[in-house]
C-alpha cells in the first residue's frame, strides 16, 4: 500500500475521486446531449424522449444490486471493485461515442426505429455507467474509516465530479455538444482506468478498517457496533426520502428543455416550433423560414441547458468541501442534508414562478445547487454507516433503486402530464413538491454520531 493511502492523505482523496468523477462525466453528457440530440436531431418528442431515457433506470434497477453483489464477493484483475470500474468505464466512453451516430447506426443494421436505436444506446450507456458507478462509491467505503473521514471521501468526490461535469457543460455552451462528446469519452476512460493502478482495495470487508477516537465511550461503541450489523428501518427512511428528491431532480434533467422551449422564446417563435416537430414527425420538407426558427431554438435551448448545468456542477465544486462538510460537523449530516434539500425546493419554485429570462434561470439554478450538491454525496455517507461493511456493494445497489425507481416514474408517467400540460411550469412545480416532501422525509432519519465528536485517529491500515 502506498503512504498517501495509509496516511489517508488529500492527495489520495483526489485519486479515489476520479473513478467517480469519471461516472459522473459520462452521466453529465448523458444529462447535457441526450433529450437535446433526440428532440433537435431525430425530431422525437417530448414524450418519445422519456420512453428513451427509461431505458437507462431499468438497466439500474437490475444493475446496481448484481454488480455490487457480485463485486462483493469476487477477486480478480488485483482487486473487488476494480474490474467492474474498468468494464464500466469502457463501455460508457463507446456508448457516448454512440450518441450523435444513432441514424446511423440504424442505417447500418437496417433499422427503421430510431427510437429503438436510441434506447438501445441510452440502455448499454446507462447499464455502463451502473456497472461502475456501484464500485466507484462502495470503493470510498472500503478504504476509509466511519465518521468524518468517510464523509471527506464522498464530499470529495462530489466535488471533484461536480469540476468535471461543470467543465462538460461549459465546452458543450462554448464550443459544442459534439466537442463535449468527443473529449468527454477520452476523459471518461482515463479516469476509470489510471488511478487504480495507485489504490490498494481490502481483501477481507468483514473486517472494519475504522479505529474508534481513543476517547470515545463503551456506550457510543457498543451502539455503532449494533447498527453496523445493518439498520434495516434506517435504511428504509432514507430510501424513500432519498426517491423524493429523485422525482424531482430526473424531472428537471429530463423535461427542462421544453420548460425553456416555451418560456425563452416569444409565443410566435414557440408555435412555430410545434409546428415544425409536427412536420417532423410526417416526414415533411421543412420550409427555409421555418428551419431558421429551428435552428435557432435547438441551438439556444442546447446552449442554455449546458450553462445551467455548468452552474449546477460548477457551484457544487466547492459547496461540498468548503461548506456541507465544516456543516456536518456542526450540525450532522442528516440535518445538513435536509436543509440543503429544501433550499433546492425553494429554488425550483422560483424557476417555475419567475425564470422568464436567463439571468434569473441562472440565478436560481444557482440556489438548486446547494440541494444538488447534498443530494450526491451525504447521503452515501449517512447510509454506509447503517449497513454491514463486508456487504457494501449490494447496499450501494440496492440504495441506487431510491434513483432508478424514481428515474422509471418520471420518464414512463410525468412525461404524459408534461406534454399535454398548457403551461411547462409544471415540470419545476412537480420538482418543488417532490423536494420539499424529500426534507420533511429526512428528518425522520437518525443521525449515528455526535456532532462533537473528533475525527478518528487511524491506528493501522488495510
Amino acid at each position: 500500500m502506498l503512504e498517501f493511502q495509509k496516511k489517508l492523505k488529500n492527495s489520495f482523496y483526489v485519486l479515489l475521486s476520479l473513478p467517480a468523477t469519471a461516472m459522473g462525466l459520462a452521466l453529465s453528457i448523458q444529462i447535457a446531449v441526450l433529450s437535446w440530440i433526440l428532440t433537435t436531431k431525430y425530431g422525437l418528442d417530448i414524450h418519445e424522449v422519456g420512453f428513451v431515457w427509461a431505458a437507462g433506470p431499468l438497466a439500474g434497477i437490475l444493475g446496481q444490486p448484481i454488480i455490487g453483489l457480485i463485486s462483493d464477493k469476487v477477486w480478480f484483475w488485483g482487486g473487488r471493485r476494480r474490474p467492474f470500474i474498468i468494464i464500466g468505464g469502457f463501455l460508457a466512453a463507446f456508448s457516448i461515442l454512440a450518441l450523435p451516430n444513432i441514424d446511423q447506426i440504424a442505417d447500418l443494421f437496417g433499422i427503421a426505429s430510431l427510437m429503438g436505436v436510441a434506447i438501445t444506446i441510452a440502455l448499454t450507456l446507462d447499464l455502463s455507467i451502473n456497472i461502475s458507478f456501484n464500485p466507484t462509491r462502495s470503493i470510498i467505503a472500503d478504504v476509509t474509516p466511519e465518521g468524518a473521514t468517510r464523509t471527506k471521501g464522498y464530499t470529495w468526490m462530489q466535488s471533484f465530479s461536480n469540476l468535471f461535469g461543470s467543465l462538460a457543460y461549459l465546452v458543450g455552451a462554448i464550443f459544442s455538444n459534439y466537442v463535449l462528446i468527443y473529449t468527454g469519452a477520452f476523459v471518461v476512460i482515463c479516469f476509470s482506468i489510471i488511478p487504480l493502478f495507485f489504490i490498494e482495495e481490502p481483501i477481507d470487508l468483514s473486517k472494519d478498517n475504522e479505529k474508534k477516537p481513543l476517547n470515545t465511550p463503551d456506550s457510543e461503541i457498543a451502539k455503532e457496533t449494533a447498527i453496523g450489523k445493518t439498520n434495516w428501518a434506517e435504511l428504509m427512511k432514507i430510501y424513500f426520502a432519498h426517491s423524493f428528491s429523485w422525482l424531482g431532480i430526473q424531472t428537471m434533467f429530463v423535461y427542462i428543455i421544453a420548460f425553456l422551449q416555451q418560456k425563452m422564446f416569444t409565443p410566435d417563435v414557440y408555435e412555430k416550433y410545434q409546428i415544425i416537430q409536427e412536420l417532423k414527425k410526417v416526414k415533411e420538407v421543412i420550409p427555409d423560414n421555418l428551419q431558421q426558427i429551428n435552428d435557432l431554438v435547438a441551438t439556444e435551448t442546447g446552449r442554455m441547458i449546458s450553462i445551467s448545468f455548468f452552474l449546477l456542477n460548477a457551484i457544487g465544486v466547492f459547496l461540498p468541501v468548503f461548506f456541507l462538510e465544516p456543516l456536518t460537523k456542526r450540525i450532522g449530516q442528516v440535518r445538513t442534508h435536509y436543509l440543503a434539500v429544501a433550499v433546492m425546493s425553494i429554488g425550483y419554485f422560483l424557476i417555475a414562478m419567475f425564470a422568464r429570462s436567463e439571468l434569473l434561470l441562472y440565478s436560481f439554478i444557482a440556489i438548486v445547487s446547494i440541494g444538488w450538491s447534498a443530494v450526491v454525496s451525504l447521503p452515501f455517507a449517512i447510509m454506509t454507516e447503517k449497513v454491514d461493511k463486508s456487504k457494501m456493494g449490494f447496499f450501494m445497489g440496492i440504495f441506487n433503486l431510491s434513483v432508478v425507481l424514481p428515474q422509471l416514474v418520471v420518464s414512463l408517467a410525468i412525461g404524459y402530464f408534461i406534454l399535454n400540460a398548457e403551461n411547462k411550469a409544471f415540470v419545476f412545480f412537480f420538482a418543488t413538491v417532490c423536494l420539499a416532501v424529500s426534507s420533511i422525509l429526512w428528518t425522520f432519519v437518525k443521525d449515528n454520531r455526535n456532532t462533537t465528536a473528533s475525527t478518528p485517529i487511524i491506528r493501522s491500515g488495510h
